[in-house]
């Protein structure tokens, strides 16, 4: 079993990258049986490789004809971006409004720990730690689906390789994002937590969705998130 997870695993991240490198273009339709044979490998690793990129959006399966290439859009960006800030906000103005000695001692720690790793420059151990404040701020709500319904958004953002960290702002930048946040979960500010999340997440999807395009050629959305924003505003 061990062997088999190993081979499809290497499989999902070479087709990934060539996905995501054009080198299997979009569009293109591709079977498990061509697909198997071209690597060299049995159908049943192959086939679970393009489950895991079908869960990602880079492929979709057509019964009866294959694998189709979907490739990165800026669509993809903005429909992650949009549940993570339907789920988020709501959860920042929970945690501020449950403000809890312990949870800001260890909030404090985290932004610690993220300013130490811009300052090593360590990526990886920024990364980690931004996942784990952010998801500390949504243990607030003791809601476990909470998390791990966030936590797969992230995930689809990291297997579509969708990341500012080096390519539009730096880790600095990041981190100085976060502070506000974290400052008005600590002062129990209900509003400022939710208005400075909402505008961490913004940030962070247009430098997405502007780097897609830049590369797909595609236009933004018209009045993104204006009208995301003001509908959430305007609900009971």
């Amino acid at each position: 079993m061990a062997e088999h997870e190993t081979i499809s695993d290497r499989l999902f991240q070479r087709l990934r990258a060539e996905i995501l490198s054009g080198e299997l273009a979009q569009g293109s339709l591709h079977s498990i049986y061509a697909l198997a044979e071209r690597f060299d490998v049995s159908r049943t690793p192959t086939r679970d490789a393009v489950l895991r990129l079908a869960d990602a959006g880079l492929v979709t399966i057509e019964r009866n004809r294959g694998v189709r290439v979907r490739g990165i859009g800026v669509d993809d960006i903005r429909r992650i971006f949009e549940l993570r800030l339907l789920l988020e906000v709501p959860a920042t103005r929970f945690a501020a409004a449950h403000q809890a000695p312990e949870r800001s001692r260890l909030l404090e720690g985290d932004l610690e720990i993220m300013l130490a790793a811009v300052r090593s420059g360590d990526t990886s151990a920024f990364v980690e730690r931004d996942i784990v404040m952010h998801e500390r701020i949504l243990d607030a709500m003791g809601n476990e689906r909470l998390i791990v319904q966030v936590r797969a958004l992230r995930e689809q953002t990291v297997v579509i390789d969708a990341s500012t960290f080096g390519r539009s702002r730096s880790l600095d930048d990041v981190h100085a994002e976060h502070l506000p946040i974290v400052r008005a979960v600590i002062d129990g500010d209900v509003a400022a937590a939710g208005a400075e999340m909402t505008r961490h997440l913004v940030q962070t999807a247009l430098l997405l969705m502007r780097q897609v395009a830049a590369h797909t050629g595609e236009l933004l959305p018209a009045n993104w998130p204006d009208d995301l924003l003001a509908a959430s505003a305007a609900s009971p």
